[in-house]
């Protein structure tokens, strides 16, 4: 049975919890990179985390990094890039690609304030042309240096980072955004899978 403590804890996590801005990954093989991925969303308040993967059961989770956040992650597995972002955008959500080309705009234009699903592609190949078809907005983190392109995990986080600095000033974490039946069945959830 959990602690007072504990309950508190997981009803102020949970009420911080931004059910209109997803993470969605696609391709992703290294399960390094999906581990740091998984710990930075629940670090921002990230509720749901799409993994686009053919083959889901190579990805497996390493717990040394991701500390066991996983479990106050709603993670959906789906089997190609129009499965996940046709249902998405059926719901309102924008959908924004990561990648470096002419149309891209820095990821700091970009107003997080909306109903967002982020896509990231995988460390080789970046987005597939089939995700980038249902892309809304194309956006790029900005270089100087040699590289062209950031660890996926650092991209997730830097991106991430920035969602997060304008939903703060817009007060999405001073209340909770959570539909109350929503917000009650993850609560028993979390409970559930809470240790002492």
């Amino acid at each position: 049975m959990p602690t007072d403590k504990r309950i508190t804890r997981i009803e102020g996590v949970l009420a911080r919890r931004q059910p209109d801005l997803r993470v969605v990954l696609e391709g992703v093989t290294i399960a390094h990179n999906a581990s740091a991925v998984i710990r930075t969303c629940d670090a921002a308040g990230i509720l749901h985390l799409d993994l686009i993967s053919p083959n889901p059961d190579l990805l497996e989770f390493n717990e040394a990094i991701t500390t066991r956040t996983e479990k106050w992650l709603e993670i959906g597995v789906h089997a190609s890039a129009s499965e996940c972002l046709s249902r998405l955008k059926e719901r309102g959500f924008t959908i924004v690609a990561t990648r470096l080309s002419d149309k891209s705009v820095p990821y700091t234009e970009l107003d997080y304030g909306r109903p967002l699903a982020l896509v990231f592609g995988s460390e080789s190949e970046g987005i597939s042309d089939e995700a980038l078809a249902f892309a809304d907005q194309v956006i790029r983190i900005p270089m100087v240096g040699m590289v062209q392109s950031l660890n996926l995990s650092v991209s997730v986080a830097v991106v991430l980072y920035e969602a997060f600095r304008q939903r703060q000033a817009l007060g999405y974490f001073d209340k909770s955004r959570l539909d109350p039946a929503e917000y009650e069945a993850l609560k028993a959830k979390w409970l559930k899978n809470s240790k002492p």
